[in-house]
């Protein structure tokens, strides 16, 4: 399929050189002398580099073939992780590089969205909250209150956020997975 530059919209997605992109930003140019432009932010979906293009008003460009799948994540191996498709129950592998960061909130039986191109898996976007348990962590004292400092606690997924004094081990805490913050405990 191709879009046109009169389709341009922030979150569309096209496919230049063979790679997948989103446009995160664009302006349409009419200069008083020459044809008319479009200026665009990409960001790639694969590497995640934000490039600046410019295509005449009217140019066509190809739309990705993307596709995205609730998969159910179940246990990792080394640097190895396995997911299984929630409606076929096929179950396939990431490399860890391709989580990135995203593997410090993975936790077994957790649904995640994955983005396929071309049918390769090109990345995962998780939950935007995930609830943790404290596994290790200094002791909270008595007196230290939620408006005071903070201290690492580790989670169960073995990622360290930096939690108020006054949480102990065993506490669930809620954690946004875009920022890795604490969020609140939960009850």
């Amino acid at each position: 399929m191709t879009a046109s530059t009169a389709d341009f919209r922030k979150g569309l997605k096209i496919e230049l050189e063979g790679e997948p992109y989103i446009i995160t930003d664009f302006l349409h140019v009419k200069p008083g002398k020459g044809g008319a432009f479009v200026r665009t932010k990409l960001k790639s979906l694969v590497t995640g580099n934000v490039i600046d293009r410019t295509f005449r008003s009217g140019e066509k460009v190809q739309t990705p073939d993307l596709e995205e799948k609730t998969m159910q994540y179940l246990y990792h191996e080394g640097d190895t992780y396995h997911f299984m498709d929630s409606n076929t129950y096929e179950q396939f592998t990431l490399a860890g590089k391709l989580l990135g960061t995203d593997s410090n909130f993975l936790q077994e039986n957790v649904e995640v969205m994955i983005l396929f191109h071309n049918g390769q898996p090109i990345g995962v976007e998780l939950p935007l909250f995930v609830e943790l348990t404290i596994v290790q962590t200094e002791p909270g004292v008595k007196g230290d209150t939620a408006s005071g400092g903070t201290k690492p606690a580790t989670v169960e997924t073995r990622a360290v956020i930096l939690v108020p004094l006054f949480l102990n081990e065993g506490d669930v805490i809620k954690v946004d997975t875009r920022t890795g913050e604490y969020i609140e405990r939960v009850k």
